[in-house]
């Protein structure tokens, strides 16, 4: 190449040179007024911050509000299952409550009229006993004495081994497996 051509091409490449730094400054000038116009002023921040602020609170005082308002309807729960816990058992009595006093009004004098009346009504307490799972523990003779469920109320000479049920005097009962009144027995000892 002609040291002419060279010449001409080097002033070429710095001419496009100094065209795309221009085209730069150009850009970045742009640039720079576009990221000004997109980030916030101050006060703005300041003004979303506040406004964060307020909405946190507000929902910390609604959840603090709600768990008050579930701790307090737990609580008349509790109180209302503790006042009304005998329920069940008391309606399932009402009937036997009823023959009871039918009972008391006959002024017939049969004595079998009587029993059988009687007999219902120990039906009904029964059938309460069974639904609210009122069983009885009624221990038979020569049953192992068990203190969990079980009153020695006397000791007895027998020939039984010691320490086993030889009577019972009342029935004990459980209410879903908690002992309400162990039953009480009379147990044998060895004889002298």
């Amino acid at each position: 190449m002609s040291e002419q051509t060279q010449q001409q091409n080097s002033e070429e490449a710095v001419e496009n040179v100094e065209a795309v730094e221009t085209v730069e400054t150009v850009g970045n000038a742009d640039g720079v007024q576009e990221q000004a116009a997109a980030e916030p002023a101050y006060e703005d921040l300041q003004a979303r911050i506040a406004e964060l602020e307020a909405q946190l609170k507000d929902e910390q005082l609604r959840a603090l509000a709600n768990e008050q308002n579930l701790r307090r309807r737990h609580q008349q729960e509790i109180a209302d299952t503790h006042k009304f816990a005998g329920q069940k058992f008391a309606v399932e009595m009402l009937p036997v409550k009823d023959y009871l006093e039918m009972a008391l009004l006959d002024q017939s004098g049969n004595f079998d009229a009587l029993k059988m009346g009687v007999q219902m009504t120990l039906n009904e307490l029964q059938k309460a006993f069974d639904a609210t799972q009122i069983k009885e523990i009624n221990p038979k003779a020569g049953d192992k004495l068990n203190p969990n469920i079980h009153q020695a109320m006397q000791a007895v000479a027998s020939e039984q081994e010691p320490n086993t049920v030889v009577g019972v005097m009342k029935k004990g009962y459980t209410l879903s497996d908690r002992v309400l009144r162990p039953a009480m027995v009379t147990v044998a000892q060895k004889e002298a």
